[in-house]
């Protein structure tokens, strides 16, 4: 795993009642640069390790900025951010990864976001602008919560940017994908509920899933406490409702690689022996579910796991 950047927290901006902006200084040194699209991952004081998007400017390396929700029933991560943070301590990070580039080929850019899920393109729009390229983007929110860049999206991007505005403005993914270019390319960051819509529309619309793109960072969900054994080793774990998998492997000094920590990348794929397994990753295959698990959403529900490490 690559050293842990040593940052400070230089400011916090509340953005919405819900939505605050930390920006982050290295202690000594420059950051490392990024590409639009990248995160990192926040190393807790209360053990937790989040990842969020970097939505500063890519050029501009003397500082990362992230955006995060306050979620309710939070696990520790964005409650510890919103209610204890403040400006002048210091933390630890990850350095950047990009598990949502800008595709190479792309002949146009249609992102959309909704609500927290805009973050990401607050970096990719710089970039895009940057290049000259050819690209819209499409924000839904609701005013006062879930606006935090509106203002801002409006002033960089100008017609480039439409807006859906809750109870005011449907954003419509069928209408949104038709009579596109085959050059056109779509990117979306946000709840559930819209990338399964935007995946649904895509495959009705005879869209290619190398042109569909598309990011979320969920926290875990809670579940029923459940053991673990490891088969190499013979010890045994205990993961409570509140912990992930990957979580209780970490505890124990069991180094797992990882990088979303919400079932999406792939890079915490842990071969599984015998046991009943709830998969709740967006990765595996029905096939891979046989033989392997993603520790970082993946839940015992009866018998424990045995792990193939």
């Amino acid at each position: 795993m690559s050293a842990l950047l040593d940052v400070r927290v230089a400011a916090i901006r509340e953005l919405t009642p819900v939505i605050r902006e930390y920006r982050f200084e290295p202690l000594t040194g420059m950051l490392p640069g990024f590409s639009a699209g990248s995160h990192v991952q926040l190393h807790l004081p209360n053990g937790r390790r989040n990842a969020y998007s970097l939505l500063g400017d890519p050029a501009d390396t003397r500082q990362y900025r992230i955006a995060v929700r306050h979620q309710d029933g939070s696990r520790g991560g964005s409650r510890y951010l919103h209610q204890s943070l403040e400006v002048g301590d210091r933390l630890r990070l990850s350095p950047p990864a990009n598990l949502f580039p800008l595709h190479g080929e792309a002949r146009e850019h249609i992102l959309v976001a909704a609500g927290i899920g805009i973050t990401p393109f607050l970096a990719y729009s710089r970039e895009l602008l940057r290049r000259g390229a050819d690209f819209e983007l499409h924000y839904a929110y609701r005013t006062g919560t879930s606006d935090a860049y509106a203002d801002e999206l409006r002033q960089l991007l100008g017609p480039r940017l439409h807006e859906y505005q809750g109870g005011v403005r449907r954003l419509d993914l069928a209408a949104l994908l038709q009579e596109r270019a085959l050059g056109a390319h779509v990117y979306a960051c946000g709840p559930q509920s819209l990338l399964l819509d935007l995946q649904e529309q895509a495959a009705t619309q005879g869209w290619s899933p190398r042109r569909v793109h598309w990011e979320a960072f969920a926290a875990p969900e809670p579940g029923q406490p459940f053991r673990v054994e490891l088969a190499r080793s013979g010890q045994q774990l205990e993961v409570g409702p509140d912990q992930s998998l990957l979580e209780a492997l970490e505890a124990a000094g069991v180094d797992i690689p990882n990088l979303c920590r919400g079932g999406v990348c792939g890079q915490c794929q842990t071969p599984w022996l015998n046991g009943d397994v709830e998969h709740r990753d967006h990765f595996l295959s029905a096939d891979e579910r046989s033989s392997s698990l993603m520790p970082c959403v993946s839940r015992g529900c009866g018998s424990p796991i045995l792990l193939d490490i």
